[in-house]
C-alpha cells in the first residue's frame, strides 16, 4: 500500500478512470500540500472536468479550481501545516479512526490491516503513518478501481468504502470546512464530500442491483 497514488494506469471505462483519477488527486493533495504544478493542474483541468458531473459536484470542482488558480504554493502549505499538523496535536485529524471512536481505534486498526493483507496490501517500511490515514483509504479506493471492473471488484470496492470511509468522510469534511484556517483546504474538503457523496449513492445503487431476485 502506498499513500501515494501509483502512476500504472491500465485500461479502464472512462467512468471509473475520473474515479480512480480523483481518488488519486485527493490521497496526493491530503497526503501532503500541493506544489504549484499541481496547483497548475488543477486550476487548467477544474472547469472542463466538471461539465459532465452532477451539479453539486461540479460546483465544488469549479470552486476548487478557482481557488487552485490564485493559491500561492507557500500559503497553501502553511495552511496544510496549520490545519493537518499543527504544534503538539492537530486540529484537523487526518486518520479515519478518529471519527470512528465508538468502535474503538485499535480494533478497526487491526481489521483494516487483516484487509489489506487480504488484497495483497501492506504499508511502505518508510512510511510514518499508519493505515487508516484518509490519503491512504483513498488510495486503496484508487487500487482496487483500477484493479479490476467486475462485479467481484465493486463488491471490494463496496465493502471497503462502506467499512473505512463512509462513516469517517463526513465529519472529517465537516471538521477541515469549519477550520478558521481552512481557505484551499476547505475547497478540497467540499469537493471530497461532494465526490464521496456521489461514491456513497452508487454503492447503495449497486448493493440493491447485486441482490438475488
Amino acid at each position: 500500500m502506498s499513500q501515494e497514488p501509483i502512476t500504472s494506469r491500465p485500461a479502464l471505462e472512462d467512468e471509473d478512470r475520473a474515479r480512480a483519477d480523483l481518488y488519486a488527486l485527493l490521497a496526493r493533495l491530503y497526503y501532503r500540500e500541493p506544489d504549484a504544478g499541481l496547483l497548475a493542474l488543477i486550476a487548467q483541468s477544474g472547469a472542463g472536468t466538471a461539465q459532465h458531473t452532477a451539479p453539486p459536484f461540479a460546483l465544488a470542482w469549479r470552486a476548487l479550481a478557482a481557488a487552485a488558480s490564485s493559491a500561492d504554493p507557500a500559503a497553501a502549505h502553511q495552511e496544510y501545516d496549520d490545519i493537518f499538523v499543527g504544534t503538539g496535536r492537530a486540529e484537523v485529524s487526518l486518520y479515519a479512526t478518529y471519527y470512528l471512536a465508538e468502535t474503538g481505534r485499535e480494533a478497526i486498526l487491526v481489521e483494516l490491516r487483516t484487509e489489506l493483507a487480504a488484497m495483497g496490501l501492506s504499508r511502505r517500511e518508510t512510511s510514518r503513518e499508519p493505515e487508516d490515514h484518509i490519503a491512504a483509504l483513498f488510495d486503496v479506493m484508487r487500487h482496487l478501481i483500477e484493479r479490476d471492473a467486475a462485479d467481484a471488484a465493486l463488491q471490494d470496492q463496496r465493502r471497503f468504502f462502506d467499512r473505512f470511509i463512509e462513516r469517517s468522510y463526513q465529519p472529517f469534511c465537516t471538521a477541515v470546512q469549519q477550520s478558521g484556517r481552512a481557505e484551499f483546504y476547505a475547497r478540497v474538503a467540499a469537493l471530497t464530500r461532494a465526490f464521496l457523496d456521489v461514491e456513497r449513492e452508487a454503492m447503495m445503487l449497486f448493493q440493491i442491483e447485486s441482490r438475488p431476485r
